[in-house]
């Protein structure tokens, strides 16, 4: 089997979330890998630096992978690798070649007829699923409305957005508490800082909400540094996690190797794909630590997480989620606290043509 073309779009699409008025618009890349047997696969990376993406990929990735074996997944990652990224820089680079190689396990899934889960692992199969329902565009009062509805619907694992005001973190406190009480105790409640804060508001709000029972707290410093958050970690019993939009395996380990985590986070669609990913997965096994999805995108990372032994749980974001609902069709969803991975070849999603049109970014 042979690549005969290789294509990326941009997109930017509405999502519509519960109780806002407005829509949130994500933006994404969008990336076709076509064959000579006809088989077509898809892929799909965050939008950050999307232009220069887009350029890259059909300006020099496309030429670069044309008359290449889309099967031989390690090999072609190796040959981007060397040929493109030498010095092994993340950013544009590890996303765009996310959107390639999970288009390319997609093809692989298909040729061999099995879903890229099985084929990269299938070590569990349904797998854990949360709802990242906790906006900061959200008022307290609109945080409990949506968390109660949720678990109304059967939802028992929850994440909240922190750092409303990264120099208040009694702002966030307030928040937190207020759904604590809303769910009760036995719903898991998670956090999220986005990077936002400095160590000392990180370690307040460490303090503040400890007595909730926090699942995890999600990149709560500046960088992603490692240091500080092996440092924030002795002195919080709040598990820690971080990696998402972390490029490479040598990021994480960075943090798994400093004991900056309690659970790792890479992120399909950011730190390489597949290939990348797995090797995350099996360095984090080596020191008996979990993986769990975090920055969204959950159709793709929960073939990541159904894979692997030590994969935890996948993040449906509302955001993310959202663009998902809006350019496949029927893809999986949450239930109860779990998500079932299709037993469709590949990665089982089938494009919205005409939504991918409507929505695109000359």
């Amino acid at each position: 089997m042979k690549i005969t073309d290789v294509k990326a779009t941009l997109h930017r699409v509405p999502i519509e979330v519960p109780l806002l008025k407005e829509k949130i618009t994500t933006s994404i890349l969008f990336a076709v890998v076509e064959t000579d047997l006809g088989i077509t696969g898809y892929g799909l990376t965050r939008g950050s630096q999307r232009f220069g993406m887009r350029e890259f990929i059909n300006r020099e990735l496309a030429p670069f992978l044309k008359d290449k074996n889309p099967l031989e997944t390690e090999r072609v990652w190796n040959q981007l690798y060397k040929q493109f990224n030498p010095r092994a820089q993340t950013g544009m680079w590890s996303s765009a070649v996310s959107a390639i190689d999970i288009a390319l396990w997609d093809i692989k899934g298909k040729h061999y007829k099995e879903p890229v889960w099985r084929l990269l692992g299938g070590a569990q199969n349904p797998v854990q699923a949360y709802v990242t329902f906790g906006l900061k565009q959200y008022s307290k009062e609109q945080l409990v409305e949506v968390a109660k509805q949720l678990v109304a619907q059967g939802e028992t694992r929850l994440k909240m957005v922190v750092a409303v005001d990264p120099e208040n973190p009694k702002l966030d406190a307030e928040r937190v508490r207020a759904v604590r009480h809303a769910v009760g105790d036995e719903v898991e409640l998670m956090i999220d800082a986005n990077y936002l804060f400095s160590f000392n508001r990180a370690l307040e709000l460490c303090k503040l909400v400890e007595p909730c029972g926090i699942t995890w707290f999600e990149e709560p410093v500046y960088q992603n540094d490692a240091a500080l958050l092996a440092d924030l970690r002795r002195h919080t019993s709040i598990p820690l996690a971080a990696g998402q939009n972390e490029g490479h395996r040598f990021r994480h380990r960075e943090l798994i190797v400093n004991r900056a985590v309690d659970i790792a986070q890479p992120n399909v669609c950011s730190v390489g794909g597949y290939t990348e990913a797995v090797k995350v997965a099996a360095l984090a096994q080596a020191f008996n630590l979990p993986i769990a999805n975090g920055g969204g995108w959950p159709h793709h990372n929960m073939h990541l997480q159904a894979a692997m032994a030590n994969g935890w749980r996948v993040e449906f974001h509302f955001e993310m989620w959202g663009v998902g609902d809006k350019i496949y069709k029927e893809p999986a969803a949450p239930d109860h606290g779990w998500v079932t991975l299709p037993e469709t070849p590949g990665l089982g999603l089938e494009p919205r043509f005409d939504a991918l049109k409507e929505y695109e970014e000359k």
